[in-house]
């Protein structure tokens, strides 16, 4: 079984959504026959690698969201994310273009570790009020799980892994994602947001019989069997 995540480090209900995809998966017993890969996406590529404010200045001035919403919407968010683990830090948070993070994210999923890179991304964001646009923020979080120091600064300086990420946004827009997260199971079912588990795992045991239904092994008509009356 396929699955397809659109999402971007910069976004906290894919942080959420992460971690309740990973619960569902975790309880679903066919997981060893299930590849999970990261796709690129962007929700304001308009942004500098570098936004002088903070992230409530942000969403006011390029958002126009009021700063009490602002407010009302964190304490919500960190709500979530803290009934999954996670502890939201948004006074720390550095704003800032997420396109040099999804080439280094990129650049990890070469190596087998896109999952390890997206963990350590999100919550350096998130958590830790790290600026994941920085070079040597990067460097740490790629050395941390394994990447070559020297790869890791080829990569973020330069252009590499840059057409990837553009393929990925391009394929978003052509499968109709308008926010994120969004999940796609074997290119045939679209799941829209940070679910809860429950509908995930509703998703996978859906998707994996359709795709593994049972065959009957005999020519002949049915062989003995008992039912509701008896048998």
């Amino acid at each position: 079984m396929q699955i397809e995540i659109w999402s971007d480090v910069k976004c906290p209900w894919c942080f959420v959504g992460k971690r309740r995809f990973e619960k569902a998966l975790a309880d679903f017993p066919h997981r060893d026959g299930v590849e999970v890969t990261w796709k690129s996406y962007q929700l304001d590529p308009s942004l500098p690698d570098h936004y002088e404010g903070t992230e409530q200045q942000y969403l006011a001035e390029r958002k126009g969201i009021d700063p009490d919403q602002v407010r009302q919407m964190w304490q919500h968010l960190a709500e979530q994310a803290s009934g999954e683990g996670l502890d939201f830090d948004f006074d720390r948070i550095v704003v800032g273009n997420s396109f040099t993070a999804h080439r280094f994210l990129h650049l990890a999923k070469s190596h087998g570790l896109g999952d390890a890179a997206k963990e350590a991304i999100m919550s350096a964001h998130f958590e830790q009020g790290l600026d994941t646009s920085d070079i040597d923020t990067l460097v740490s979080l790629g050395t941390g799980i394994g990447l070559r120091e020297d790869e890791i600064r080829e990569t973020v300086t330069g252009d590499r892994f840059a057409d990837d990420v553009r393929r990925d946004i391009e394929e978003a827009q052509t499968l109709g994602v308008q926010g994120v997260p969004f999940f796609v199971i074997d290119r045939k079912y679209g799941i829209s947001g940070a679910q809860p588990a429950e509908l995930f795992r509703q998703a996978l045991d859906q998707a994996w019989q359709e795709a593994h239904p049972l065959v009957s092994l005999t020519q002949s008509a049915d062989g003995p069997a008992c039912g509701p009356d008896g048998c």
